[in-house]
């Protein structure tokens, strides 16, 4: 059998297991025999003849399973672009299942998640639509957080956790430490800067929302922003001072 037949069946092979229509084991191995031309080996040289072609079927249906695993990361991120959330969520779940150690990955599931929460209407009027929604947060809160496990350092799946606790899940001592941490490495980002001082002055913490204020003021060339930045000073100088 030629090597691109080969890799023909081997990308079968490997399609028709992840589709869960894979024949039994016996039907595989006698398929495998005729392919490959190994019956049951008996002599040395027979024995590893039959050694390298079953590790060359292993290589084949590993580079399958491969690129079905890329296949599928890129058909998520053509739905992701077309806003097509839940879709894409799916194909993002079935490519961690190849790559599973994939930070990127995870941070898309975290996105699509957040998104499909934020979709989550009680069309039924059933009721069940405040717990789907909260579903969708924590998957996509652990999702955030398995990035950053695999990436400790991936400075988009530490602001996309925070803004998930802060805003979405209401726990905005939990998601201090992220945002912390996101300015560790983004550390001119004022936007981040709002957010966290904003956090600081719900938990009471007047001292560190001011320092961050006057970081973005003396960081930022837009007029509009600066000018908000002096606003919300005043107002956590105000509320500290009557406390």
């Amino acid at each position: 059998m030629t090597k691109t037949r080969k890799s023909i069946v081997a990308v079968a092979f490997a399609v028709l297991t992840l589709c869960g229509c894979a024949k039994s084991s016996k039907t595989i191995i006698r398929m495998q025999k005729m392919e490959e031309g190994v019956g049951s080996p008996t002599t040395e040289a027979q024995l590893k003849n039959a050694i390298k072609k079953y590790q060359d079927r292993v290589a084949d249906v590993q580079l399958a399973q491969a690129q079905i695993g890329i296949w599928y990361k890129m058909l998520g991120s053509r739905q992701l672009d077309n806003k097509m959330y839940g879709e894409a969520l799916k194909s993002f779940q079935k490519a961690i299942e190849f790559y599973p150690e994939n930070q990127n990955l995870y941070y898309w599931v975290g996105v699509c998640a957040g998104y499909m929460a934020k979709a989550s209407l009680d069309f039924e009027a059933s009721g069940a639509t405040t717990q789907q929604r909260y579903n969708y947060l924590k998957l996509a809160e652990s999702s955030y957080l398995r990035a950053i496990e695999i990436e400790p350092r991936y400075a988009r799946a530490l602001y996309g956790v925070a803004i998930i606790d802060i805003y979405e899940i209401g726990d905005v001592e939990k998601g201090i430490p992220y945002l912390e941490r996101f300015l560790e490495i983004e550390t001119r980002n004022t936007d981040a800067m709002f957010r966290l001082a904003e956090a600081y002055y719900t938990v009471y913490e007047f001292d560190k929302a001011v320092e961050l204020y006057d970081n973005i003021i003396s960081l930022t060339k837009d007029e509009k922003r600066k000018a908000l930045a002096e606003t919300n000073k005043k107002t956590v100088l105000d509320a500290a001072y009557t406390r």
